[in-house]
């Protein structure tokens, strides 16, 4: 137990995955890093058991009690919004694994674009969660908190997401990418290239992860494993499998089946490549990949857009990026790119500009930095 803290803020941020799209709920390794923009959390203990949430954003708010979270209901008995399904999901997650909660005020604000792939869905989740631990002042193992916010996401919420986005919105490191193995859930950090900064791209596009292909391209890729599993127990995961051997099978799988799938073994092995250029500081090298990974994202998995193929066009054919792709679920969203630092400010304002001029569409495009994971803001 530590001291608990009556009142205070949280900072929440949100997170760009830059390589290893879609493996994590196959076994694979991924490489996301928390990013500086953020969930902002203004929370005060009150004497009740009344939790009086407020969206400043969405100019929203509901009161729910701790002892009736599993209705999805607020204290007036109507159905919660969506928007307050993910700390009231974090809740009742926690009330499960045994820890005590009480009543609180909180509003929150982001400068995360929602929709955007940037995770803004779990830094609320792990936000709330950090803002539960500080009130109460018991303590849980970061990589716990994650997954108590997976669990609230999948079985409350209802999207069947992977453990990356809460492990990195809480996990961040200033200035690093963080490697986190999603079989063993073992992690570490790599330095991000010297020189370059990150550009991410939000082509104003929406999806809602509920409504998008996500679960159907998920069960995909479980139907492969179902169908390997049979001929060898062994193979678990798509991570068990290589590409040859994927490849001899193409005729017996489903071809939309196959193609997903094989984004999925190929990306695996993109990123075991991109680990070794980050400890060699291959920018370059690491570019490249993300460049072969978008297009597998369009081809083979078939999650990408018009537009977000439109914003990696044209940061290609810039002098001075080294590499972009979609990131996050795709479907819209967002693009992320490496671009040496010298030359970021000229790229962020071709890529806008050019953006416009092709599509019509204003794309939000800004630098951004490695941050740390969620935390009680000293100030």
């Amino acid at each position: 137990m530590t001291v608990a803290t009556p009142e205070g803020t949280v900072i929440s941020p949100g997170r760009v995955n830059l390589l290893g799209e879609h493996v994590d709920y196959n076994d694979g390794v991924v490489l996301p890093a928390a990013i500086d923009r953020s969930v902002k959390i203004i929370f005060k203990k009150n004497e009740s058991r009344l939790v009086s949430l407020k969206a400043v954003d969405l100019q929203d708010e509901c009161v729910i009690h701790l002892s009736h979270l599993e209705k999805k209901t607020s204290q007036e008995g109507k159905p919660l919004p969506d928007w307050a399904l993910y700390p009231a999901g974090v809740m009742w997650g926690l009330q499960r694994h045994g820890l005590d909660l009480i009543g609180f005020d909180a509003q929150f604000s982001s400068n995360i674009p929602i929709g955007a792939g940037l995770s803004s869905s779990a830094a609320i989740e792990v936000g709330f969660a950090v803002v539960c631990m500080s009130l109460c002042g018991w303590q849980l193992e970061r990589l716990e908190l994650a997954k108590l916010c997976q669990q609230a996401e999948r079985e409350y919420v209802g999207v069947n997401c992977g453990l990356m986005d809460q492990f990195a919105c809480a996990c961040g490191v200033e200035d690093h990418v963080v490697m986190f193995d999603t079989r063993s859930l073992a992690s570490q950090t790599l330095p991000l290239p010297p020189a370059t900064t990150l550009v991410i791209a939000d082509s104003s596009l929406r999806r809602s992860l509920l409504t998008s292909a996500y679960n159907d391209r998920r069960r995909d890729c479980e139907s492969v494993v179902a169908y390997f599993n049979q001929l060898d127990p062994s193979i678990r995961s798509l991570r068990d499998l290589g590409e040859e051997r994927l490849l001899a099978h193409e005729h017996a799988l489903p071809p939309a089946a196959f193609r997903h799938a094989r984004h999925v073994v190929e990306e695996i092995s993109r990123v075991n490549q991109a680990i070794d250029l980050l400890k060699e500081k291959d920018a370059r090298g690491f570019g490249r990949l993300m460049f072969s990974s978008h297009d597998s994202l369009r081809d083979l998995f078939e999650v990408s857009r018009p537009e977000l193929d439109i914003l990696v066009d044209i940061a290609a054919g810039f002098d001075g990026c080294l590499g972009s792709r979609l990131t996050g679920a795709g479907f819209g969203g967002s693009t992320v790119s490496l671009v040496l630092d010298e030359k970021s400010d000229a790229f962020i304002h071709q890529l806008r500009d050019l953006y416009q001029k092709q599509t019509g569409l204003q794309a939000v495009v800004f630098s951004t930095r490695a941050s740390r994971g969620a935390h009680l803001n000293p100030d």
